[in-house]
């Protein structure tokens, strides 16, 4: 059912959840997650502690409620961008100029979910239930897929195996976002992707 055709009364309820949800990120990174009551969402959306337990089970369902629809924003703006390339580099560049997009648009929930696995930061997967660990999984996939197709092409040269091809690049934006995250000054990400593929398609050493 489009979001046309709900009636009215569910069209409410998805703008209170929203509403919930929206309160929820707010207190949860200005206090963390550890520092705030579902007593103060009910306050702070402005439903009763009632209506606000309708909706969501506990402070964990809030924070896997946030996470999980951040994980499927992610998941549909990467793959279209990889879907409107032409070809695989083009893949790949729209690949890392998506990533950085959705990143910086969801910088709150970004934010929180780092400050909240400090010490497992570098692993986007930890902490994650399981409908988004098979979210990350088809995504690893599909970018695998990439770099498959390109090298059946002879497009890249065949010196890793296309899954060590994809986690490689993945994890280099990952910690290049992740270093943005704690030091905007002096780490940024680089606006044009080709930074990022020159490491891939042009050797380091000296010929």
């Amino acid at each position: 059912m489009s979001k046309n055709e709900l009636t009215r009364r569910e069209r409410e309820k998805l703008k209170h959840r929203q509403e919930i949800l929206d309160a929820t990120l707010y207190l949860f990174s200005e206090y963390g997650f550890h520092n705030v009551s579902m007593q103060q969402v009910a306050d702070r959306s402005e439903f009763s502690i009632g209506t606000l337990y309708n909706f969501f089970d506990n402070k964990e369902h809030l924070y896997g409620t946030l996470l999980s629809e951040l994980s499927q924003k992610f998941i549909h703006e990467v793959t279209s961008a990889i879907d409107a390339g032409s070809e695989e580099t083009e893949m790949l560049r729209n690949f890392l100029t998506a990533k950085a997009e959705v990143f910086y648009e969801n910088m709150m929930i970004v934010r929180l979910y780092f400050q909240e696995t400090s010490g497992i930061r570098f692993n986007f997967k930890a902490g994650l239930d399981e409908e988004i660990r098979i979210r990350h999984a088809e995504f690893m996939a599909k970018l695998t897929m990439v770099f498959a197709n390109g090298i059946k092409k002879k497009r890249f040269n065949n010196i890793a195996d296309p899954y060590l091809l994809a986690v490689a690049l993945d994890s280099l934006t990952n910690a290049i976002l992740i270093g943005n995250l704690e030091d905007p000054e002096n780490r940024s990400y680089p606006q044009d992707p080709d930074v990022f593929l020159n490491i891939f398609f042009k050797g380091l050493l000296v010929s």
